[in-house]
């Protein structure tokens, strides 16, 4: 079995080819902000590319209700049902053996037109043999035809050899495609029904898609002396591609049903595996709750709960408490609920709505801008977001870190203001004064250490650990001493500035 591990730019093919409504989409940043490339290899380890390029576009596009509440049947039923799921495992393992996308194939590409000449290579063949008989019985000049003979054979050899080593590997991929149809046509478990009928014309197609008898009789060189004297490879090539075009109605119906089949399957088979998650209750587009939400990615998680009705939230919390792992872990929850049906929580009540993050902004040397200039930039980027046609949640870790204090808290306050009056918003800040100015519009929350745990809990941080931590972190106990002077003059001046 190959241990072939696909590249993003692989997975996500089935995506551009069939593309979800635009407006649904997660973007790349958000992609990345809430770590879901991590997760998905995480979630579909040991599965195929067939199973990858489903999970991934059901991830990014979301599944309206219809399409989620049949999944979560299915999953449910493998998961009351190990047997099953170890069988269709089985029968799904040969599609791991292929090692290349296909879906642009199925869904995207156009067939290449078949030149003329190709239907007069047979010829070339005929008269190399009719001219080394010439050359040795006849005359000398046999010779010539040879050699022009020869020339034109290695000439479409060399020209065609790169594709036609991919198109070996694309006809093998879809070989294993319908040899997993084949499979589960006929078989006993409940979520095989619809393969069924489909066995039989599968093996058809597959076995027309081999090389010929000579070529693939396993005769030692008999396919290179095909390819290299007779163009038995560009031949394949043109009428293997006709056939998988005449085809790709079927084709793609065997993609959908193996990838989903397979994706439901890799589902269940992580379910089994972790200790906390439920099936997510779908909620208006201003309501959340989750209990005891944890991100799958850590392993010693601590459960934290929120619910929000009606208002985003402006959450605080000391430094290092985990603020920015709150909005990951509510941020791939709200993802896996609109995806999969399912998120990683004791309960959840979630709106089936794409996520828009902001958390991991960077300036950039080679472009010339800075941290707030790109802030800045993705701020109206959720902007749009939040007016466009389809409801959004926003997440945005540390708002407008990029400038100075003042004009950040100004800036973030008129930009949370805007995006509030549009879309669900969790905002994270060290800048606590944003607490009572977004008061209106978002309800204030703060993450704290209880006991050995951590516990969200109503409120605006009291006092900020910044220059606590100092000591801690290595620093003498004089900087830290005059990190307090100022912090205390800094916090009398702007008292002295609000009296005034």
């Amino acid at each position: 079995m190959t241990s072939y591990k696909p590249e993003p730019d692989e997975v996500a093919v089935l995506r551009l080819a069939v593309p979800p409504d635009a407006d649904d989409l997660l973007d790349d940043a958000t992609w990345r902000d809430q770590l879901l490339p991590g997760y998905t290899d995480t979630l579909a380890a040991g599965t195929s590319l067939f199973g990858r390029q489903v999970l991934e576009r059901d991830l990014r596009g979301g599944l309206d209700d219809a399409a989620v509440a049949s999944r979560r049947a299915r999953v449910q039923a493998l998961l009351d049902d190990p047997a099953q799921l170890d069988a269709l495992e089985r029968k799904l393992a040969c599609l791991r053996e292929a090692d290349i996308d296909v879906a642009a194939l199925l869904f995207a590409d156009t067939q290449p037109p078949r030149p003329g000449w190709v239907g007069r290579l047979l010829w070339l063949p005929v008269l190399l043999v009719a001219s080394i008989a010439a050359a040795l019985l006849v005359s000398p000049w046999g010779w010539v035809g040879v050699g022009v003979a020869m020339y034109f054979l290695v000439m479409v050899h060399m020209r065609y050899q790169d594709r036609v080593g991919l198109w070996t590997r694309s006809l093998r991929a879809l070989q294993m495609l319908l040899r997993a149809c084949s499979l589960l046509d006929g078989s006993e478990q409940a979520l095989s029904k619809p393969f069924a009928g489909r066995g039989a014309r599968a093996g058809r197609l597959s076995r027309s898609l081999d090389r010929s008898l000579l070529a693939a009789s396993g005769v030692p060189g008999a396919r290179e002396y095909a390819d290299w004297f007779a163009a038995a490879d560009v031949r394949h090539y043109y009428r293997t591609l006709a056939r998988v075009f005449g085809a790709r109605d079927f084709l793609r119906e065997c993609y959908w049903l193996c990838a989903e089949l397979e994706a439901d399957v890799t589902l269940a088979r992580h379910l089994r595996e972790r200790p906390t998650w439920c099936w997510a209750t779908r909620t208006g587009a201003r309501t959340l709750a989750i209990d005891g939400g944890v991100h799958p990615l850590l392993d010693e998680a601590r459960g934290l709960s929120v619910t929000l009705d009606g208002k985003g939230a402006f959450l605080s919390g000391q430094n290092g408490v985990g603020k920015s792992t709150f909005l990951r872990m509510l941020g791939l929850n709200l993802v896996t609920a609109r995806a999969f049906g399912f998120c990683y929580a004791q309960s959840a009540s979630l709106p089936a709505l794409p996520v828009v993050a902001s958390m991991q902004n960077e300036d950039s040397l080679l472009g010339g801008q800075s941290l707030y200039i790109a802030e800045l930039a993705r701020a109206r980027m959720l902007l749009a977001r939040a007016h466009g046609p389809r409801p959004v949640v926003c997440l945005v870790d540390e708002i407008f870190r990029g400038t100075n204090h003042e004009e950040s808290v100004s800036a973030a306050t008129a930009v949370v203001d805007a995006l509030a009056r549009h879309a669900l918003v969790v905002v994270s800040s060290h800048n606590l004064v944003l607490g009572s100015l977004l008061a209106d519009a978002l309800a204030p929350w703060r993450i704290v250490r209880r006991g050995d745990g951590l516990q969200l809990e109503p409120g605006v941080l009291g006092r900020t650990n910044g220059v606590a931590l100092l000591v801690e972190h290595g620093f003498d106990t004089d900087v830290q001493r005059r990190a307090e002077q100022v912090a205390a003059w800094l916090a009398q001046t702007r008292l002295s500035g609000s009296l005034s």
